[in-house]
């Protein structure tokens, strides 16, 4: 079950259709897999059908889901098509990333720095178990 995000900021249909994307992409949503119907998504992320019916369209439309004639709809099997999603998505927080740190008045070497830093960090932490 997805654990939703839903901010003021954008249009809600288009950040339930990046979440499923995401799940797309992660894994949590398998190629091939069929999604839950439409109402229940609805339900899980406490949205109007109609907005999840919208976020649905605009993944089909995409070539992410497939609809089924009465089976409901299905993650695509486009390999190619899934890793072409994970780069956008990669790229898109990267850049903010870039754009928040930048805010903050670091420079590249200095945020290059604190991720070696942090993934040595993280490292030895995921050994000790």
């Amino acid at each position: 079950v997805m654990d939703w995000h839903i901010a003021p900021d954008a249009p809600i249909y288009a950040q339930l259709a990046k979440q499923i994307r995401l799940g797309i992409v992660s894994g949590e949503y398998v190629p091939g897999e069929r999604l839950p119907p439409v109402r229940e998504l609805a339900l899980s992320a406490g949205v109007n059908p109609n907005t999840m019916q919208r976020a649905l369209t605009e993944l089909e439309r995409e070539g992410m889901v497939f609809p089924q004639r009465t089976a409901g709809r299905f993650v695509t099997e486009d390999a190619a098509l899934i890793a072409a999603a994970r780069e956008t998505l990669a790229r898109e927080q990267t850049a903010g990333y870039l754009s928040a740190m930048r805010a903050l008045g670091c420079g590249i070497a200095e945020i290059r720095g604190l991720i070696d830093e942090l993934t040595e960090e993280k490292e030895e932490k995921d050994a000790e178990f």
